[in-house]
């Protein structure tokens, strides 16, 4: 056996470096297929990775919660510097139930978390609420028309939160209410996502993991796949 071995040494040792190499390189590509809050293409050193995210989604109650991260749009001014073009946000939609696993999808609700919003909800004790209101239809002509409220109120016995949307639009004559309860630990996983996601729907990230260059190109890149805002319907 120890001859078999020797005779064979010099075909290991090759194979042994192609382990080494090949290991490397799966080394490498775990470390660039981590969760992740962007669905874009993003150029690093030549190499190009497909980042992805899943949904957090919640099936409980009369609706379906879902939270999912946008990233902001910049755009490059003339002087080289980079403008904000949109801000990042987590949205959260909210899908009522028909029946029993059954939902209206064609009747999803949004509300965009802005990152000061995020900030309130990572922050929140365990007998805390919180509340957000919002207009969509500000930047048009039915400002005042379309009134969102989002509440986060703890349950009586502390076992979780209520999470509340409340809509109310007098173009389309709609009231609702959709109210998921969740709880302690699907709030903590909640918790945790959003503190991951958010220095990436503020841009940060980009900044600090990538070289100029690649800021650059990152920053012209939309994409036209997902919605950024409550009025991109």
């Amino acid at each position: 056996m120890a001859a078999f071995l020797r005779r064979a040494q010099p075909f290991l040792r090759p194979i042994a470096r192609e382990n080494v190499a090949n290991i490397s390189r799966q080394q490498w590509f775990m470390s660039k297929a981590y969760i992740s809050t962007a669905t874009q293409s993003f150029s690093t050193d030549g190499r190009t990775s497909e980042r992805v995210f899943a949904n957090y989604n919640i099936y409980k109650g009369k609706a379906a919660l879902s939270a999912s991260p946008r990233l902001p749009q910049f755009s490059k001014l003339d002087s080289g510097s980079l403008k904000v073009d949109r801000q990042g946000t987590i949205m959260l939609s909210f899908t009522p139930a028909i029946g029993e696993r059954k939902y209206d999808w064609e009747k999803k609700q949004l509300f965009a978390l802005s990152p000061t919003e995020i900030g309130s909800l990572i922050s929140l004790g365990p007998d805390e609420a919180c509340e957000f209101f919002h207009d969509p239809s500000m930047k048009s002509s039915n400002a005042g028309q379309v009134r969102k409220t989002l509440q986060v109120k703890p349950h009586a016995d502390g076992s979780g939160y209520f999470i509340t949307l409340s809509v109310v639009n007098n173009v389309q004559k709609i009231s609702e209410r959709l109210t998921v309860p969740v709880t302690k630990a699907e709030f903590a996983v909640m918790r945790t996502a959003f503190s991951f996601a958010l220095p990436h729907i503020m841009g940060w990230d980009r900044y600090v993991n990538q070289p100029p260059k690649s800021i650059e190109n990152s920053a012209r890149m939309v994409d036209p796949q997902v919605k950024s805002l409550e009025w991109d319907r």
